[in-house]
């Protein structure tokens, strides 16, 4: 059951806390959404550590890949592209794009007044700041120049890394979660009790 938690006598109106949807602090919001950035980053850096480790770039074999289940691979690539491995040489150019578009999100994640989008912004910048903390600090050849390590290959899809996954995964469920919401009507109802 809905929980009323203010009044506006003006309006006659009632704010109600119903699912993830509650009035809360623009700060509080902030610290959601980096708290699930940091979480992602972590995870995303160690599987990428572990797969540098242990895997090997080139064709597979059983002592540079393994084998998972059905299609599913772990095989070891440098993208110093876009996604995909598509766009080769753009990397710094994505590099600079992600930070924007890190500060952008984390933006409107502080303005959100809905947890679950919060959080998914979170897990999107933290799949960005991944991937841009791998241009950064694995780079040769200049200035932000570093490969994205990938390893997740079902083979008849683009390698990708728990980054890349982050953020599709996280826009994706951003639309529908808004495309749900934007059906169910205006999120302040009415106290018509």
């Amino acid at each position: 059951m809905p929980e009323e938690v203010g009044d506006d006598d003006a309006l006659n109106e009632s704010i109600v806390v119903t699912g993830s949807q509650t009035e809360h602090s623009p700060s509080a919001a902030l610290r959601l959404a980096v708290v699930v950035a940091l979480v992602v980053l972590v995870i995303d850096q160690a599987t990428k550590i572990w797969a540098v480790s242990r895997l090997e770039t080139g064709p597979c074999t059983p002592q540079t890949c393994i084998d998972v289940a059905g299609s599913l691979r772990f095989h070891l690539h440098f993208n110093t592209g876009a996604s995909f491995s598509t766009g080769e040489g753009l990397g710094p150019f994505i590099a600079v794009l992600a930070l924007v578009m890190s500060g952008y999100l984390l933006w409107l994640a502080r303005s959100s007044d809905n947890r679950l989008h919060t959080t998914l912004l979170g897990v999107i910048t933290g799949g960005a700041i991944g991937n841009l903390v791998d241009r950064i600090f694995r780079a040769d050849e200049g200035f932000l120049s570093g490969g994205v390590v990938d390893f997740i290959d079902f083979q008849f899809y683009p390698i990708f890394n728990i980054a890349d996954a982050a953020i599709v995964g996280g826009v994706i469920l951003l639309f529908a979660s808004q495309f749900l919401l934007s059906r169910k009507g205006p999120t302040n109802a009415r106290n018509d009790e």
